[in-house]
């Protein structure tokens, strides 16, 4: 049975890098397994693992490893399909050393659902950690383009985290661009996801996102960082009766908070490495 399950997991693997253009390369053996609120996920051979991915749900129902839809990839990182789909492809590179694509695409009837955010943390020994490091976590709908997640960089050998409001593709890049530019796509985002509010919801949120732009363009990060906490605070607080804060599988909502205080997530890590590191 084990053995069937995997083949299935290979061959839909190889079916939705069909749907999103990209040659397939190689897919890899995954090892899932899921409770409660958390999901462990290794990939590659026994004794040649190339990474292990972590999910935390802050509140999750009907999770299990057949409701998860995980499935892994060696990719060719030179596929012009794969470099049409990422931020900037002269300064957003994926390693050679880590030439891996995870997809996490729950099957509609699989019956996951969570509330608010996930986390996910990439951890690898194929990538070298460094203080300051330039390693991100993307994120991408299926066949979409990626964007930057990240939320921490830390060290064993990498560990690449980031927050998430929904699925469904993760890529590991080094990402040379300037730090003012990758906060302006994450301010704007932001202000995209806003703007799809309730027109009631859209004032307060896009008032804090001024005060952050504000500060910024003043050095002032430690106020630019009240002011993003303060927006994730506020997503949290209003998800549930006044915004829509929940991801199903069946895909018939849209998790208004979750997307949000993701957002705020990544944000807040981009200022801060500007603070610490500059551009």
């Amino acid at each position: 049975m084990a053995t069937l399950n995997w083949l299935r997991s290979m061959l839909a693997a190889s079916a939705l890098l069909s749907m999103s253009g990209m040659v397939l390369a190689q897919s890899l053996p995954v090892s899932v397994n899921a409770s409660g609120n958390t999901a462990n996920v290794v990939i590659g051979l026994p004794g040649k693992t190339l990474a292990d991915v972590s999910l935390v749900f802050t509140d999750a129902s009907g999770l299990n490893v057949s409701s998860l839809g995980v499935s892994a990839q060696r990719i060719n990182i030179s596929d012009p399909a794969l470099l049409a789909r990422l931020p900037d492809p002269g300064l957003t590179l994926p390693s050679a050393a880590l030439p891996l694509l995870i997809t996490i695409e729950p099957p509609s009837q699989g019956g996951l659902s969570f509330r608010g955010t996930g986390r996910i943390e990439v951890h690898t020994h194929a990538l070298e950690y460094t203080v300051g490091s330039s390693y991100r976590l993307l994120k991408a709908q299926l066949g979409g383009k990626f964007h930057d997640i990240t939320d921490e960089v830390a060290q064993g050998s990498v560990r690449a985290r980031g927050t998430y409001g929904g699925f469904s593709q993760f890529l590991i890049v080094t990402d040379l661009r300037a730090s003012s530019n990758v906060i302006d796509a994450k301010i704007d985002a932001l202000r995209i996801r806003v703007a799809a509010l309730p027109a009631g919801e859209r004032p307060a949120f896009t008032a804090l996102l001024d005060d952050a732009e504000t500060a910024i363009a003043g050095t002032d990060y430690a106020a630019a960082l009240a002011a993003i906490d303060a927006f994730r605070g506020r997503a949290d607080r209003r998800g549930g009766q006044h915004l829509a804060n929940e991801w199903r599988a069946t895909r018939d909502v849209d998790n208004q908070a979750g997307e949000l205080a993701a957002g705020a997530a990544t944000l807040r890590f981009g200022v801060a490495y500007l603070r610490d590191f500059g551009q």
